[in-house]
C-alpha cells in the first residue's frame, strides 16, 4: 500500500503542466532521434542532456526518459516502411514489417508494433513498480564490499553474458576504467595520468565522453556509410488501429512470453537488440505460423517489439534501485543523475522519494502518450527522412558541439569531444561495443572507491569479500556470470556424452 499512495504522489508530480510539457517535448524529440538511422536514445539523450541543466531534476530526467520512450517507438516506423532499422534492436522487426509495408499493410504493421511497444513497456513499468522498492530496501543492507560486488557483478555479465566477444569487451571495458581513473585520486589526492595538462584535473566529464563516443562517432559512421531513403507511404486511421487491435488479442501468449523475455534481458546487462532476436526467433518456432515468418506476418512483428520495449524500459530497475545501469541508454541516465547530485541506488528511495516516484509515474504517463503521438503522427516523422542527410548530420554535429561546450563554458571540452568521437568510430569500425566502455566510465571510480574502502576496512584482506553470505553469494553470481560461457560449453558437452555412458 506504500508504493501505491507514493506512486499517487508521484503521478501528481508528473501532472503538474510544466512536466507534462516536458514529457510531450520529450517524445517527440525522441522519436525524431529514433526515425533517424545512426543515432537512437542513448545518442539523443546524451546530446540533448546539456539541454535540460536549467530544469529541475525531476523534469530533466522525464524528459530525457522520455526521449528514450520516444526513440523506442520511433525505430519501428524506419523499419517497417524503409527497410532501416531506425535502432538496433528495431532489425527484427524489419523482417515482417517491411514485407506487411509492401503489401500494402503497412499501417497494420505499424499499429502492431507501436501497441506491442506499449503493451511490452507497461509491463516492464509494472514491475519497477513492484520490484525496485524491495530491492532498494534489502540493498540497505550494503557496505562497500557489498557494494564493490554489485558492482563487479554487473562488470562480469557484461563479459560472460553479453552478446560480443569477450575479448572485445574486457578491452572496452579497460579503456573506459583507464578514462575513469584520470584526474585526482579520491583517496589519496594524487594525480594521475594528467600528462601535465591542468584541464584534466578534474578528468573526463562523464557527458563529454557520452556526446564524442556515441553522438560524433555514429554520425561519422553514418556519413562514411552513406544513406538513402526510399520507402512506402503508410496512413493510419481510427478504422485500421481499430482491426488491428481487434487482432492482436490472438497474440497474447507472444506478447506474455516476450515480455518476459525482454524483462530478463533488460536487467541482465543483454539488452533490447538480442532480446527481440530471442523472441522473433522463439515466436517463430512456437507459432502454427511459423512457417510464414518473413513474408508479412503480424505476429513476427509483435514478438521482437514487445521484447525490446520491455527489456529497454526493465533496464532501469538496477539503475534506479542498486546504481547499476542495465544498458547504455540508462548508464547515460545515471551520469545525468550524478550531475543533478542525485545517487542512484537504495537511499535514492528514502532520501528523494518524490523524485524516484515522480519518474516511475512518468513511465506510465510517457509510455501512454507516446503511443498517442506515434500513431497520429506516422506520416509526419516519416517525411524526416526526406531530407538529405547531408543537412541533418552537420545539424546533429553543431548540436553535439554546443552540448559540450556548456557543459563547462570550456572550447577544451569541444576538442576533447572530437577526441572523444574518432576513438568511437574506430571502435565501432572495429566491431567494439559501445555498452561495457560507458558502464566502466561510470562505474569505474565508484567501483575503484568501494574495493580500496574495503581493503582498507579488512586491512588488505581479499577474504572481505566472502566475509558473510550476501557478498560470497553476489561475487559468486558475478564469478559464474563471467565464466558462463565455459560453464555452458562444459554442461553441454556432459549432457552430449550422458547418452554414450548409459549404453
Amino acid at each position: 500500500m506504500e508504493e501505491i499512495v507514493n506512486l499517487f504522489h508521484g503521478f501528481a508530480t508528473v501532472l503538474q503542466p510544466f512536466n507534462i510539457l516536458v514529457m510531450v517535448i520529450g517524445i517527440v524529440l525522441g522519436v525524431v532521434i529514433g526515425v533517424l538511422p545512426g543515432l537512437g536514445g542513448a545518442n539523443g539523450v546524451a546530446i540533448l542532456l546539456p539541454l535540460t541543466f536549467s530544469m529541475p531534476p525531476t523534469s530533466a530526467i522525464i524528459m530525457l526518459s522520455c526521449i528514450y520512450w520516444g526513440a523506442l517507438f520511433g525505430g519501428a516506423i524506419t523499419s517497417v516502411l524503409f527497410n532501416i532499422p531506425g535502432e538496433p534492436w528495431s532489425v527484427a522487426t524489419t523482417f515482417d514489417g517491411h514485407p506487411m509495408a509492401q503489401k500494402g499493410k503497412a499501417g497494420e504493421a505499424l499499429t502492431a508494433a507501436f501497441t506491442s511497444s506499449f503493451v511490452g513497456a507497461l509491463f516492464a513499468v509494472i514491475m519497477i513498480t513492484l520490484v525496485a522498492p524491495l530491492v532498494a530496501k534489502f540493498a540497505l543492507q550494503f557496505g562497500p564490499a557489498e557494494k564493490f560486488a554489485v558492482f563487479f557483478i554487473a562488470f562480469c555479465s557484461f563479459i560472460g553474458m553479453g552478446k560480443e566477444p569477450p575479448f572485445k569487451t574486457i578491452v572496452a571495458m579497460m579503456i573506459g576504467f583507464a578514462l575513469a581513473a584520470v584526474g585526482l585520486d579520491s583517496i589519496t589526492g594524487q594525480l594521475r595520468l594528467t600528462f601535465g595538462f591542468s584541464e584534466m584535473l578534474s578528468g573526463f566529464d562523464f557527458l563529454i565522453a557520452v556526446i564524442g563516443l556515441f553522438g560524433i562517432g555514429e554520425i561519422l559512421l553514418t556519413m562514411e556509410e552513406g544513406l538513402n531513403f526510399r520507402g512506402k507511404p503508410a496512413k493510419i486511421n481510427a478504422r485500421v488501429v481499430w482491426d488491428t487491435w481487434k487482432e492482436l488479442p490472438r497474440y497474447w501468449a507472444t506478447s506474455l512470453r516476450s515480455c518476459l523475455i525482454g524483462v530478463w534481458m533488460g536487467v541482465s546487462p543483454a539488452g533490447a537488440t538480442p532480446a527481440s532476436f530471442m523472441s522473433y526467433g522463439i515466436a517463430k518456432r512456437m507459432s502454427k505460423q511459423g512457417k510464414n515468418f518473413g513474408k508479412g506476418e503480424i505476429e513476427g512483428v509483435v514478438a521482437p517489439e514487445t521484447a525490446a520495449h520491455a527489456a529497454g524500459t526493465a533496464a532501469l530497475l538496477p539503475m534506479l534501485s542498486l546504481g547499476v545501469p542495465g544498458s547504455p541508454t540508462a548508464a547515460v541516465l545515471l551520469g545525468g543523475l550524478l550531475i543533478w547530485g542525485l545517487q542512484p541506488g537504495p537511499l535514492l528511495f528514502v532520501e528523494q522519494k518524490d523524485f524516484v516516484w515522480g519518474l516511475i509515474a512518468s513511465m506510465y504517463l510517457g509510455n501512454f502518450v507516446g503511443l498517442i503521438v506515434v500513431l497520429t503522427c506516422v506520416p509526419l516523422f516519416a517525411a524526416i527522412l526526406r531530407i538529405p542527410f547531408s543537412i541533418i548530420a552537420p545539424v546533429i554535429l553543431v548540436l553535439c558541439a554546443i552540448g559540450a561546450y556548456t557543459v563547462h563554458n570550456n572550447t577544451f571540452d569541444v576538442v576533447m569531444m572530437m577526441v572523444f568521437g574518432v576513438v568511437g568510430y574506430v571502435m565501432k569500425k572495429c566491431n567494439y561495443p559501445m555498452a561495457p566502455l560507458v558502464l566502466a566510465i561510470v562505474l569505474g571510480d565508484k567501483a575503484e572507491e568501494a574495493f580500496r574502502q574495503a581493503l582498507l576496512g579488512s586491512q588488505g584482506s581479499l577474504g572481505v569479500f566472502f566475509s558473510n553470505g550476501l557478498v560470497g553469494s553476489i561475487m559468486t553470481l558475478g564469478l559464474i556470470a563471467l565464466f558462463w560461457p565455459l560453464i555452458s560449453n562444459g554442461w553441454a558437452r556432459l549432457s552430449s556424452r550422458a547418452p554414450k555412458t548409459a549404453m
